[in-house]
């Protein structure tokens, strides 16, 4: 039996559904599992780049198929990129897979699932969703497309909703994400939910005053305010725009220097950078994505970061930065639905503080309390990752894999589904 995962991106790319997939292949495949991973030759933040179309990896069998390459641009060429992606994968699927392996689809592309799962069970394989987001509901929320487009949305929902309900499991990374599948109709015993993680110990507290990357950016004797990662249309730069412009009107006021530090790229990475030059805002401070071998020194360079996501988001996205976050010792400030998911996990931990999205004189105040109490920050910085290291650590998390993994491989056999296919009957 071996695992074989299909996500558009995997090791050494440093997008996060990468890092996520190329965390969980290492730690199987370094416990004695047959992992394959189909994917792409192309880096999320380098179109250019082309990666080798076979080789092996830490134990990871890895093939990288042809796509076109028009982008993230325009959705035309944005659809032909996932198109010639689907057809690859599932080509190679049906040359890999055989009776009896995992196959687990995630959602870069969109409902990787509905393709991947019929070439699965065709070849007497287990079909298994790993939902890092609910395609297509997070482009009708982000109101993608006009109103022809939403009825070909509405089609590709209900297309999807069978494929979920036919998988023999269905991995999601928040409790609101669970709910929804529910809701849907997928069965409660094909729902897993495992969240999104960090590595504990390669992802550690950097104390201020040793840290190289705060010295070489200028930031020692600021309190910084970072974001770290993708800044794109599910995450709303109004009100950050807001509360960096009081902070600076109200800069007298503040024990020390309020410095705001984007460190990553994304679609709104630009727009938020233009917005602050039209704005003559002279505060922010933008930097690229860092070597993960240096995430420590990048998540410790502020003192809090900000996490935000769209209200109408809330249970199709779970912003997996506030795991590293929490890992690096930093307090998050929240922006969107304070009832949200990571809302929830923030109260529950005391490890940060959440801001209703259009709130920016908020979260201006928030930054400024949390600057001039930075033993509150401390505090909250250390609840973050007494958090991280007993439930998002990359460990526990693999625990959970091998967990489901060995239901459907030592617990589960196959009987046929009425009007055909394939089901689990549970032993």
């Amino acid at each position: 039996m071996k695992l074989i995962f299909l996500n558009r991106y995997f090791h050494p790319d440093l997008s996060a559904t990468s890092q996520m997939l190329s965390d969980l292949a290492f730690g199987l495949a370094a416990q004695g599992h047959r992992v394959s991973i189909i994917t792409s030759r192309q880096r999320y933040d380098d179109a250019t780049a082309s990666l080798p179309a076979r080789e092996g990896v830490s134990g990871v069998d890895v093939h990288r198929v042809w796509t076109s390459r028009f982008g993230r641009r325009n959705l035309a060429g944005r659809a032909v990129d996932y198109g010639t992606f689907y057809i690859s994968a599932a080509l190679t699927l049906w040359r890999l897979a055989r009776a009896g392996d995992i196959v687990v689809a995630k959602t870069d592309p969109p409902m990787l699932g509905v393709i991947s799962a019929p070439v699965a069970h065709a070849r007497g394989a287990y079909a298994v969703n790993w939902l890092q987001d609910v395609f297509p509901e997070v482009a009708q929320a982000l109101g993608t497309g006009g109103r022809a487009f939403g009825r070909v949305l509405s089609l590709l929902a209900r297309i999807r909703n069978r494929s979920l309900r036919r998988a023999e499991m269905n991995v999601v990374i928040g409790e609101r994400m669970a709910t929804l599948l529910k809701n849907l109709g997928v069965p409660q015993d094909r729902i897993a939910i495992i969240a999104n993680w960090t590595d504990c110990q390669s992802v550690v507290p950097v104390a201020r005053a040793q840290n190289p990357l705060r010295a070489s950016w200028g930031l020692s004797e600021d309190f910084v305010v970072g974001y770290s990662g993708n800044l794109g249309r599910a995450h709303e730069i109004d009100t950050f725009l807001d509360a960096i412009a009081r902070t600076e009107r109200d800069a007298a006021q503040t024990a020390k220097p309020i410095r705001w530090l984007f460190i990553g790229g994304g679609a709104m990475f630009e727009e938020m950078r233009k917005e602050a030059q039209a704005r003559e805002l002279t505060t922010l401070q933008f930097e690229p994505y860092q070597p993960r071998e240096r995430l420590s020194q990048s998540l410790s360079a502020a003192d809090v970061h900000l996490v935000s996501l769209r209200p109408e988001l809330e249970g199709l996205i779970v912003p997996s930065k506030f795991y590293g976050i929490a890992a690096a010792g930093r307090p998050a400030i929240f922006i969107g639905d304070p009832g949200g998911e990571v809302a929830r996990l923030i109260a529950r931990f005391g490890c940060g503080l959440t801001v209703a999205q259009d709130r920016g004189e908020e979260l201006a105040a928030a930054v400024m309390s949390l600057a001039a109490d930075p033993a509150r920050c401390d505090t909250m910085g250390r609840n973050g990752r007494t958090a991280a290291i007993a439930e998002f650590d990359v460990r526990s998390a693999r625990q959970r894999w091998e967990e489901i993994i060995a239901r459907m491989t030592g617990t589960a056999h196959r009987v046929p589904a009425p009007g055909g296919g394939d089901q689990i009957e549970q032993q």
